[in-house]
């Protein structure tokens, strides 16, 4: 009988998890791909979330490092090996494209640097097709994210403004959200004066080391950072993982800088992409004008200049790790604590890498052989309003894994994302249903609550809700 019903249930899980509505977060990437491997390393990843990102285009592009040429061949490479597994991977999820489709969205800009291909005259089949994208009767935002120099978008935004209605270019600016993993070229800083009402997050400047986005790859002393070490990257990525793992290079200067740019638009309960401010996987990010005076410069030559406007940039978590219990509560609050804008991005790194892994898994195991990631469900509502110094429950009991696996539930209060920044600690974190104590307030207050649903499964995968609570005086 229970070989009988095994099927069933594997069928009856898998339609379950594919009339799941995803989100999908619109994107075109700008790469200066063969400047150094991780380019090539981040196009690994996105390829495997390609069915919860709309990936729009891929744009070859130059760099402070790649000054001269482009290489649009590198990114076809990638998604030929991808096409090798995605019919595995269907066997997973739903909505993974043909690689053909992505072939034909691989453009490329102008084989020159920064503001020298910025002008009349200077458009490339890659800033047109970001215009030809904007101009798309869809109402979802267009990320922009550039692994490199962002001329290319520079020349879309220059075109826009020479060619357009001021009433419709400022339209299409207004759908533009744009991650930068720093300044790469001279064009960064001309499009955030030129175009003051651009959603823009970056770290500015060229010292990467002290960037919000390297803390994918930084080393952090106080915790394990097993996950992103080379045997890690070996036996979980590279070998026995089929075509992607085959192209995934070596890390030569520091693994996968580019990531964090698409993190964020992962749908995994935690991410809200126009919020910056809220946290998730791509980081922290806050809306203020920094002070230059407060930055480090790097040696790549790239200006070093005063931000003019406000921008989404590098903030700070208090952050204080849980780790495993061997007896009694399987949590506890680790003996050392962080607070840095690296804080924002690493506290999540053991998650995403092992989402990572698994979808690794997807390319050659079968459904039954691999992990899949739990379902997280709410007894009640995600936004909730309470009073001043009253109590409250948060629930969520009815949450499932997909595998049948056991589950591990941990709630915490991310104070940074909320206007309450005071800690609210809670007793018994780690069960399905807990009791939080609002806080007196005499004004109105907003508090974060996280729930980290885990699975039990290998490689261990989360799934997040966020619940806000709106505390009112009374």
């Amino acid at each position: 009988m229970k070989n009988f019903l095994a099927p069933f249930f594997l069928i009856l899980s898998t339609s379950l998890l594919f009339s799941q509505p995803v989100q999908k977060h619109r994107v075109v990437i700008l790469s200066d791909i063969e400047a150094e491997p991780d380019d090539i390393e981040s196009f690994a990843r996105l390829v495997l979330y390609s069915n919860v990102i709309d990936i729009k285009g891929m744009v070859a592009t130059t760099s402070i490092w790649k000054k001269t040429s482009v290489a649009p061949e590198s990114i076809r490479k990638v998604i030929r090996a991808y096409g090798k597994v995605q019919p595995n991977l269907l066997k997973h999820e739903a909505g993974f494209p043909e690689a053909e489709d992505l072939l034909a969205i691989v453009k490329q800009g102008l084989p020159v640097y920064g503001m020298l291909g910025v002008g009349d005259g200077k458009d490339s089949e890659g800033s047109d097709w970001i215009i030809k994208v904007l101009e798309e009767k869809d109402d979802r935002p267009l990320w922009v994210t550039a692994w490199g120099g962002v001329n290319t978008l520079a020349q879309a935004l220059h075109k826009i403004q020479k060619t357009k209605s001021p009433a419709e270019a400022k339209r299409l600016v207004a759908k533009l959200r744009v991650y930068t993993i720093s300044d790469q070229d001279d064009s960064g800083i001309w499009i955030r004066n030129s175009f003051p009402s651009l959603f823009y997050i970056v770290s500015p400047g060229d010292h990467y080391g002290s960037a919000t986005w390297s803390a994918i790859n930084s080393v952090i002393k106080g915790i394990d950072n097993e996950k992103i070490s080379n045997p890690w990257i070996v036996q979980n990525i590279q070998q026995g993982h089929g075509p992607v793992g085959v192209e995934y290079p070596d890390v030569a200067w520091g693994m996968e800088g580019d990531t964090p740019s698409f993190l964020g638009l992962i749908p995994n309960g935690l991410n809200e992409p126009e919020h910056p401010e809220w946290g998730g996987w791509g980081g922290r990010y806050e809306l203020y004008k920094p002070d230059i005076a407060t930055l480090r410069q790097g040696s790549s030559g790239v200006p070093f200049e005063p931000e003019t406007r406000p921008i989404w940039t590098d903030t700070k978590d208090n952050y204080t790790p849980y780790v495993p219990s061997l007896y009694g509560r399987t949590v506890r609050r680790d003996t050392v604590s962080f607070n840095n804008n690296k804080a924002t991005l690493f506290r999540w790194r053991d998650d995403f890498q092992n989402d990572f892994a698994a979808r690794m898994d997807w390319c050659t195991m079968s459904y039954e052989e691999a992990n899949h990631p739990p379902t997280p469900v709410l007894e009640h509502a995600d936004r909730l309003t309470v009073k001043s110094g009253e109590g409250f429950s948060l629930d969520a009991f009815s949450s499932t894994d997909p595998d049948g696996d056991n589950l591990s539930f941990l709630w915490f209060h991310y104070p940074e994302a909320g206007s309450h920044k005071k800690q609210i600690d809670i007793s018994a974190e780690n069960v399905h249903g807990v009791y939080v104590k609002a806080p007196v307030v005499d004004k109105e207050e907003t508090l974060h609550f996280i729930l980290k649903l885990s699975d039990k499964g290998s490689p261990v995968l989360t799934r997040y809700k966020r619940v806000i609570v709106t505390v009112v005086p009374k």
